[in-house]
């Protein structure tokens, strides 16, 4: 497991960071930190990885790269 670091656009609070941890969460991902702008999450592979940032667009924010 590894754990990588998600650089996010457009969040400005705690709001912010509770929608993506909740997106985060339905995804079927456990363990991960939010903080407003960047989200720490244990990814097992390249799908999971793309899995994160489908869940962070679906919280209404955009995935800095």
């Amino acid at each position: 497991m590894k754990e990588k670091l998600f650089l996010i656009e457009g969040m400005t609070c705690s709001h912010c960071k509770m929608t993506v941890e909740t997106e985060l969460k339905e995804a079927g991902f456990s363990n991960f930190k939010v903080e407003v702008g960047s989200a720490k999450v244990e990814c097992l592979s390249t799908d999971d990885e793309i899995k994160v940032e489908k869940a962070i667009e679906s919280a209404g924010y955009k995935v800095i790269k």
